[in-house]
């Protein structure tokens, strides 16, 4: 005699209501986790965002602050009379031979002074190049922030529409 053998099957029992409401409410609770999870990322970066916005701004006000104090250090430049040479040195020449000058006065010493101060108070030496690539770095940063912004208010909105 030979027996066929006959499938198993498994009889599937209908969920009860408590079983459909507890399957339910672990399916909120994982999404209520992930929605935490995603909702913790986003204000992570939002205040990484903000550090980096604030930093940006800080770094701006220094370079322009530092700008601004050697402009008026330019214009501030100290002029020599001739009373206050004759003061510092006792005679003609040593004032030309300490300073490095030629100058057949006293009058024309104090000028020749006066004129390389103003021109050494001068802003040259390319940091005008400098300051621009300063504020190129920091418009590049500026940028990615908004990148980052717009993804973070894109992924908001997201999740709460």
């Amino acid at each position: 005699m030979s027996q066929e053998s006959l499938p198993v099957v498994t009889m599937q029992q209908k969920e009860t209501f408590g079983e459909q409401v507890r399957r339910i409410a672990d399916q909120l609770r994982q999404e209520t986790d992930l929605q935490i999870k995603a909702t913790s990322r986003i204000l992570g970066s939002a205040a990484q965002i903000s550090e980096n916005h604030d930093r940006l701004i800080n770094e701006v006000v220094n370079m322009v602050e530092e700008d601004l104090d050697k402009q008026v250090q330019a214009t501030q430049h100290k002029t020599y009379t001739v009373a206050m040479l004759k003061k510092q040195f006792s005679t003609f020449k040593e004032a030309k031979s300490c300073l490095g000058l030629k100058a057949s006065s006293w009058s024309a010493l104090a000028g020749k002074i006066n004129d390389a101060s103003g021109q050494n108070s001068i802003i040259t030496d390319g940091s005008n190049d400098l300051i621009l690539k300063r504020l190129d770095s920091i418009e590049r940063e500026v940028r990615a922030i908004h990148i980052k912004m717009s993804q973070v208010l894109s992924l908001l909105t997201n999740r709460l529409g």
